[in-house]
């Protein structure tokens, strides 16, 4: 049967099965609303599919708590003996998710694939962790990975659109919509049909599920939802077969033939007829509903007392039999809809370690509070250790808030209990974690706390960790560098005691990033910690670090240290699946795309951070004052609402800590010509400065004041700093332009001679930055300069409108009448960020609709 409406898509699909197989492999991404079409499409293709090449067909099912990596259990008797070997292992914690995914890798290698993954908005972070994995090394395998997902039921939060955004970026990742089949295409359907083929059409949106559920109704008035379709389905089904679909309704999406013939014994013809009407499939050893909202129908239809009997007989059988680890989480499941709170604290701790073993985090964190919900049963002691595993895994999911509300409560029942060294360890990492969420003063005050209650204790491993804690809160805060030496060597002292490498890797590292900040040397003993971090085989903690390098160069405007920084943190990251602190990787990213002054880069990886759900406060405090300086500095609007946001989300210690805060508000005031503002700003960021030590910080902040007018109290200053603060714009712009900063490296010359005025005008033209031009201008008409016209550049020239590449691109496909939509997808962007680019390039182009920009396209003006 010919597939209405979806040629095209099949097509393209088709093309690139026929590419990846030659190689390199690729990835395509088909979504869509739930019945429009997703699964016929793939299954389609991999009947046309060639013989020679292997189709691997997966899914995930929407339970509450997902199963870890379900799709791969799915397929995995499919796969060779290696992959199947390391799931085996990975699901008994004898090895790492990560094993399991390069035997994957390894045998896609080896074999031309079509790997089809369904339904992936149903994910488990594994199967999230999995497609991350492959989508990054996919063009160096002969296979084509087809992901299919629902686009209407994901949003800003859902963890699959951190996972689409991190993929936009690579060529080899292709995206397919499934739209509505059209008014023609439904009239094509009913044809031989007793149905008003216009009111089918209307009541059913051109849904293809929708449509085809109505018109195998026979005799049936045509319905409206998809629930009067189903029951159509089930009219003249046996009182067997109706049983088959009641009791797998209430099993959910899928089943085994096993469990379903364990609770309904002779079920074998009713089977069949169930399948013979349309509701059901099975495949090999599985049975399932063809749609998820047939089930969701069917379910509805069934008593609330028989869902009970089920989820009950669900329970014991499987109880009975062998309890595997991939079961704990369907276990966990049935026991809290059997209402059995023992079973569901015998196996919701269990899946919980289960998933975190296998890298799910959120699924961990999900089986935790399954339990915790019927807690009160438990002892203290039992309570409290729930809640510091709820807490960690919402740590390593980047769910910061959830983390720390059940760290605190830990804390209160470890106190109540008098187990003071469990009582300090919560304390330390309640303010680990409250730093990054912008509570610094809390964060030093609970730090101070767990280290009195943990030295009262004597010596310990629990003492080294909060040692550690107050080291890292110094150098974050900048304090001076002793502060954190001290620190740090009563943690290495107690961690090489208790042989915890962790702790004396970490405190060496930041002792020496301590030095780097506050004295400006250290940077190599940096490396050198990160480097036997990765040697020890501490990837966790490696990972941290490599992060915490991107901060620091970008804190000392490095350009190309915060280039090399990001390029290696973002490697070894996500080859370790420690996607958790990649968001704050890209957060230091976008400001050094800043200092270089990659306006469109740093744009985008700053909407990045900001569209990612797990963003910390920090890190979104950072990705917003980047927004608002870009915006600042090509004379766009609504730059202050970003700024006040971004010193709302956090207290006014982080914003100065993170490094870009109080200078972008200086700048920007700057920018609109508010010379009071910036001097204001300016002070206030130095205020907050008072006792600390960072040059960088304190540097800038005084140079605003002096280039405003002000007279700039004495404050350390490094690099092109303090050099402009001594006077010396020469030897400051050139050390700007060293380190990469050519924007900075402008702003310099401006307290320089006729010349330097000049340079620094021609280099905010060339940059597009309007208000810096008019600012410069004024200080030239008041010196009595006058601007010497070069004439434009071949680029300049070529684009009259001062487009970057990136805008032209954009502008070229709004003269094809392109949507946001359509951009992002021919460009691999955002929407939004395709939003952005659009909106950039209506307000240089000085027009207010996207149809006056195609106009200005197809009649260019000539300047």
């Amino acid at each position: 049967m010919d597939l209405l409406e979806r040629d095209s898509v099949l097509q393209d699909l088709a093309g690139h099965l026929q590419a990846a197989v030659s190689g390199p492999g690729r990835v395509a991404l088909v979504r869509g609303e739930a019945g429009i079409g997703k699964t016929t499409v793939v299954h389609r293709l991999a009947r046309l599919a060639d013989p020679h090449v292997r189709v691997l067909v997966g899914a995930c099912d929407p339970l509450a708590t997902p199963r870890p990596l379900g799709p791969l259990m799915d397929l995995a008797s499919s796969l060779g003996g290696a992959v199947r070997a390391a799931l085996t292992g990975a699901l008994a914690g004898d090895c790492r998710p990560a094993e399991v995914f390069d035997c994957l890798l390894a045998d896609l290698s080896g074999h031309p694939s079509l790997l089809v993954i369904e339904d992936v908005h149903w994910a488990d972070e594994a199967t999230m962790d999995l497609l991350l994995y492959l989508g990054r090394r996919l063009s160096s395998v002969p296979a084509l990975v087809v992901a299919t997902y629902r686009d209407d039921e994901i949003g800003r939060t859902h963890p699959l659109t951190a996972l689409l955004g991190t993929l936009a970026g690579y060529p080899w990742v292709h995206r397919h919509t499934l739209a509505p089949l059209s008014r023609q295409g439904v009239a094509r359907l009913a044809a031989g049909h007793a149905v008003d083929a216009g009111e089918l059409y209307r009541v059913t949106a051109g849904n293809p599920f929708v449509v085809t559920e109505t018109l195998a109704t026979p005799g049936e008035t045509i319905p409206a939802t998809v629930r009067e379709a189903v029951a159509g389905r089930l009219v003249g089904l046996s009182d067997a077969a109706r049983r088959v679909t009641d009791v797998l309704a209430v099993l959910g999406h899928r089943a085994s033939l096993s469990l379903l013939a364990d609770l309904l014994p002779e079920v074998n013809g009713a089977v069949e007829e169930a399948v013979a009407c349309g509701i059901l499939r099975t495949d090999g050893q599985v049975i399932e509903f063809r749609h998820e909202l047939a089930r969701r129908a069917v379910l509805e239809s069934v008593p609330v007392h028989c869902r009970l009997r089920v989820h009950r007989q669900v329970l014991a059988t499987m109880d009975a039999g062998h309890v595997g680890a991939d079961d704990l989480a369907l276990l966990a499941d049935h026991a809290e809809a059997a209402r059995d709170p023992a079973a569901v604290l015998e196996y919701a701790p269990r899946a919980a370690a289960h998933a975190a073993a296998l890298g799910s985090h959120r699924e961990a964190a999900a089986q935790y509070a399954r339990a915790l919900r019927y807690a009160d049963r438990l002892p203290p002691v039992r309570q409290a250790a729930l809640l510091e595993g709820h807490s960690q895994a919402w740590l390593l999911a980047s769910r910061l808030d959830e983390g720390i509300a059940s760290r605190r409560t830990a804390v209160e029942l470890r106190r109540a209990q008098g187990n003071r060294l469990r009582e300090g360890d919560d304390l330390r990492w309640l303010s680990y974690v409250l730093w990054p969420v912008g509570r610094t003063a809390e964060a030093r005050r609970i730090g101070l706390d767990a280290v009195r209650v943990l030295e009262g204790l004597g010596p310990s491993r629990e003492l080294a960790g909060a040692y550690l804690n107050l080291c890292q809160l110094a150098v974050y805060e900048h304090e001076a560098a002793a502060v954190a030496v001290a620190h740090a060597e009563k943690a290495i002292a107690l961690g090489e005691r208790f042989e915890d490498a962790s702790v004396v890797v970490q405190a060496r590292f930041h002792a020496a990033a301590a030095r780097l900040l506050g004295e400006g040397g250290g940077w190599d003993a940096c490396e050198q910690e990160l480097s036997s971090a990765m040697a020890q085989d501490l990837p966790v903690d490696a990972g941290f670090l490599a992060m915490l390098m991107c901060w620091f160069a970008a804190l000392e405007r490095d350009s190309a240290r915060t280039t090399a920084a990001v390029r290696r943190a973002e490697a070894y990251l996500l080859d370790r699946d420690l996607v958790s602190y990649v968001v704050c990787t890209r957060a230091w990213s976008s400001w050094g795309l800043l200092n270089q002054s990659s306006w469109s880069r740093a744009t985008d990886a700053a909407q990045e951070v900001l569209a990612h759900p797990g963003s910390p406060a920090a890190a979104r405090a950072v990705a917003l004052s980047v927004l608002g300086l870009v915006r600042a500095r090509r004379g766009e609007p609504q730059v202050w609402p970003l700024l006040d946001q971004a010193a709302n989300l956090v207290d006014r210690n982080c914003l100065l800590d993170t490094g870009i805060g109080w200078e972008a508000r200086a700048e920007a005031a700057w920018l609109a010509g508010d010379d009071e503002r910036a001097l204001a700003e300016a002070r206030h960021g130095l205020v907050a400065l008072a006792d600390r030590v960072h040059p960088w910080l304190s540097g800038a902040l005084a140079c605003w004041i002096r280039r405003v007018g002000g007279t700039p109290p004495r404050a350390p200053a490094a690099g092109p700093h303090a050099l402009e603060l001594a006077g010396d714009w020469a030897g400051a712009a050139t050390r700007w332009s060293e380190l990469g900063s050519p924007y900075d490296a402008a702003v310099a010359r401006l307290a320089g001679d006729a010349s330097a005025l000049r340079a620094a005008l021609a280099a905010f033209e060339a940059l597009g930055a309007r208000p810096a031009v008019k600012r410069t201008r004024a200080v030239m008409r008041n010196r009595g300069v006058r601007p010497v016209s070069c004439g434009p550049r071949a680029a300049t020239r070529a684009n009259p409108y001062g487009l970057t590449n990136r805008e032209l691109d954009v502008f070229k496909l709004l003269g094809e009448g392109l949507s946001d939509a359509e951009i992002a997808a021919r460009l691999y962007i955002t929407p939004k960020t395709a939003g952005h680019h659009v909106g950039a390039v209506l307000a240089k182009l000085g027009v207010h609709t996207r149809l006056a920009a195609a106009r200005k396209f197809s009649r260019p003006e000539r300047r």
